[in-house]
């Protein structure tokens, strides 16, 4: 119980300190906006896109994006009722947070989970393209801490899923 107490005050400390930016100016419109990025809309109108008006291979990569995100969105709502983790701007004094945040629950993060679902097989594909959408992944994790909307490990967990089932559904359909 220590152990789990220990990574949660490491945890609550890693949260304040990127939290603790939140009224920077140029940070606040990078995060805003990058936030979206793994949002529904954006993953889901990039799929279709991608599906509608690429080459075969680029379409078919576009499919198994599309299949990972369809797929890691159940995961993360089971997990979520499963793991009922209170946001941190409910839990933790003096969070800021944009105004009306979201009201599930926390963990994990589907945005995050979206994101690397939606890039992990083009990055399969054409492996120099994780240069560009790993970090941007990365960035849109850390803007889910940034706003006060989910934990480290929130965004963690979120980036594993994602990666796993995105990573999947590229065998399922390209190799296979």
């Amino acid at each position: 119980m220590r152990v789990l107490q220990a990574f949660y005050e490491f945890e609550c400390h890693l949260f304040q300190n990127v939290n603790q930016h939140f009224d920077k100016k140029y940070l606040n419109f990078f995060f805003r906006t990058i936030t979206h990025l793994g949002g529904a809309s954006f993953t889901i109108g990039i799929m279709l896109i991608l599906l509608i008006f690429s080459s075969k291979e680029t379409r078919m990569t576009a499919l198994a994006s599309a299949l990972a995100l369809a797929s890691s969105h159940l995961p993360v709502h089971f997990v979520k009722k499963l793991f009922p983790r209170k946001r941190p701007y409910i839990t933790l004094e003096e969070t800021k947070f944009p105004a009306n945040p979201l009201q599930d629950h926390s963990f994990p993060s589907g945005h995050t989970t979206a994101f690397f679902s939606v890039i992990i097989p083009f990055v399969l594909l054409i492996p120099n393209l994780a240069i560009v959408l790993i970090p941007l992944g990365i960035c849109v994790a850390i803007s889910r801490i940034y706003l006060g909307l989910h934990y480290p490990s929130d965004v963690i967990a979120g980036g594993i899923l994602g990666s796993l089932v995105g990573f999947l559904c590229f065998y399922l359909v390209i190799v296979n």
